[in-house]
């Protein structure tokens, strides 16, 4: 009896539909390198990780340019998007260049890292990396949670939930 070697995964639609439709929170996750420059990204791939310490992981794509700015110790915020949000989805989604000010006509203040809160989230979760894992095409930070800073109601939130149609692609 002859068997057949497993199919490649891309070939499996129904692998990529149903890995497309675990729902996943949306935010804009700000960070800076150890220049001070400052930069800010659509985070769709945030979960909640561990109760106690509060940890979330983050997944970024290592296509990105400022992706050796995570490290153990990095701090971060994560600015949690309210659903129907078009203001910071538009924004933030279409990335930005190095040297160019993400944060531009957005307004925000300050979070105790110095990092920005924007006022038009609904809150912003304020950590530190712990450590990274290589997951293929991206790279998994668990980050420790320090400090929540609610820019709305927490009762009232209406968190942006994102789900994609293809599990295998953006």
């Amino acid at each position: 009896m002859t068997t057949e070697p497993p199919k490649p995964v891309t070939e499996i639609p129904l692998l990529a539909q149903v890995l497309g439709r675990v729902p996943s929170g949306v935010f804009i996750l700000a960070i800076a390198g150890p220049d001070g420059q400052k930069t800010g990204l659509l985070a769709s791939w945030v979960q909640q990780a561990s109760f106690n310490p509060p940890q979330v992981t983050v997944a970024i794509n290592k296509s990105r340019w400022f992706i050796d700015w995570l490290a153990p110790g990095t701090p971060l915020i994560l600015n949690q998007v309210q659903k129907g949000d078009a203001l910071l989805f538009r924004h933030f989604g279409k990335g930005f260049e190095p040297g160019s000010d993400a944060f531009a006509g957005v307004d925000s203040t300050p979070g105790q890292c110095g990092l920005p809160i924007l006022q038009a989230a609904m809150a912003a979760l304020e950590g530190t990396v712990t450590s990274l894992l290589d997951a293929g095409d991206h790279l998994i930070c668990l980050v420790t949670l320090n400090a929540a800073h609610p820019v709305r109601n927490p009762a009232e939130f209406d968190p942006f939930i994102h789900v994609r149609k293809n599990g295998l692609s953006y």
